[in-house]
């Protein structure tokens, strides 16, 4: 892409209304623009990263065994009556009636209606266990909607839901998800520690949230600083695999983390006094088991083999895919601006040319985007007519991880220059290596 040709309405000035950093930046930086409180147009550079994070997403899933579908943003009431949560879940929800007069909501989450969608074509155990997910748009009515796409009112995410025949099958749907969103994270170049949690208006005993530290977080934390070096890595995980699954899942969450609502101080003083940390969190995600208490109140069952009528055990688990833009800004960026992790930056590498208008920078630009092409990876080339450090200060803000700068100096010894957006260290190759070079950085991710 060509930046001369590309819509990337950057700021100079920080905007008044950004009170935390990933606003200011995801302003500047031409993401996004407010179309009312808590509602925003995604641009095209806010948008890329947006796909590619749900894509990220659509692939952990899938690859732990999850069938996607897409249920509408708009409910019927009636169904949240059945569960009995209709009149209980507050004005966050926004209720609306069509012109028949009949009583809608702009969903908030969907335990009701994909409960409504199982009962309906699921009886038997036969079928089980079964999950089913998707990734739409939502809306809570925010009092006081704030922090950008952190705390919005219309949000997209990804929201599963498990079926299962008893407990056990459905704890280890509750272990599945677990470790395929500690996959998820890590792809992006986070670390979200899973903490105990309370289940708020979905419900249940057992949840956890996954948190990324930043100062910003709306929630205090409590932690031994050791569950931060856990990694999955590139481990084989059999996803069928119960104690296998169980096992991951027990090395993430034996050591003590948890949220506010959550902590036990006698737990946390018996932690080596150099590990108990307290901090804030971004809340990007949660996993909730509450067992039956969709499916007895809106007749949910499945036959079991010995011929027995029970109501279907459930989870449900979320990841909050906006959300995640501004949990990654917050946890990856300088004063210049943004730093893409490489699993979900907008364009893998920027190309400034020095000199636009010079036969030879013109044409070594062009040959290394024609290359980043061929090789699967759509380069932002900066061909505009400006000042190298205007040029330098747009890669800065956007964030790109990897920079190739171009010139008539550098060309004349047949190399330009490589340079890391995240250690500012730059490296003189030839072109033909620049590309290598990228080419082998992003085979991994």
């Amino acid at each position: 892409m060509r930046l001369s040709r590309y819509f990337l309405p950057v700021l100079k000035e920080n905007p008044a209304e950004a009170q935390i950093v990933s606003h200011r930046y995801m302003l500047r930086a031409g993401m996004i623009k407010q179309q009312a409180a808590g509602i925003y147009s995604w641009l095209p550079l806010g948008y890329r990263v947006l796909k590619r994070i749900e894509q990220i997403v659509h692939e952990e899933q899938v690859r732990a065994g999850h069938i996607p579908l897409l249920m509408p943003t708009l409910q019927p009431a009636d169904l949240w009556r059945e569960s009995g949560r209709y009149d209980d879940y507050g004005q966050e929800m926004l209720r609306i009636k069509d012109r028949q007069d009949r009583e809608m909501l702009y969903g908030p989450t969907n335990e009701e209606m994909i409960t409504d969608i199982f009962r309906s074509h699921v009886n038997s155990y036969k079928d089980l266990p079964m999950t089913l997910y998707h990734i739409q748009w939502k809306f809570r009515d925010e009092m006081r909607p704030r922090f950008g796409v952190m705390r919005g009112r219309e949000f997209l995410m990804k929201d599963g839901y498990n079926f299962d025949v008893d407990r056990e099958s459905a704890l280890h749907a509750y272990n599945r998800h677990m470790v395929s969103y500690l996959r998820t994270y890590e792809r992006m170049g986070l670390t979200a520690i899973p903490m105990r949690a309370d289940s708020g208006p979905i419900g249940g005993d057992d949840t956890h949230e996954f948190l990324v530290l930043a100062s910003t977080g709306e929630s205090e934390v409590f932690f031994d600083s050791a569950v931060t070096e856990l990694k999955l890595g590139n481990r084989d995980v059999d996803y069928d695999n119960r104690e296998q699954v169980a096992a991951v899942c027990k090395e993430f969450t034996t050591l003590y983390a948890r949220t506010d609502e959550t902590h036990d101080a006698a737990l946390f003083d018996a932690i080596p006094e150099e590990r108990r940390k307290v901090a804030r969190g971004i809340e990007v995600g949660q996993i909730f088991y509450f067992g039956t208490k969709y499916s007895e109140a809106m007749g949910a069952t499945v036959v079991t083999k010995e011929g027995n009528k029970v109501p279907v055990e459930m989870g449900s688990h979320g990841i909050g895919v906006s959300r995640l833009l501004g949990a990654i800004i917050e946890a990856s960026h300088d004063d210049k601006g943004i730093i893409w992790p490489e699993g979900v930056t907008p364009f893998p590498v920027g190309i400034v040319n020095l000199k636009q208008g010079d036969g030879a920078a013109d044409a070594a630009c062009a040959g290394l985007e024609k290359a980043l092409l061929a090789k699967g990876l759509e380069p932002l080339y900066d061909d505009r007519d400006e000042r190298a450090g205007a040029k330098f200060a747009t890669m800065d803000l956007i964030g790109l991880p990897w920079r190739i700068t171009v010139g008539p100096r550098g060309l004349a010894n047949g190399v330009v220059e490589l340079t890391s957006r995240r250690t500012g260290e730059s490296e003189e190759m030839s072109p033909e290596a620049a590309v290598d070079r990228i080419a082998q950085i992003y085979a991994g991710v």
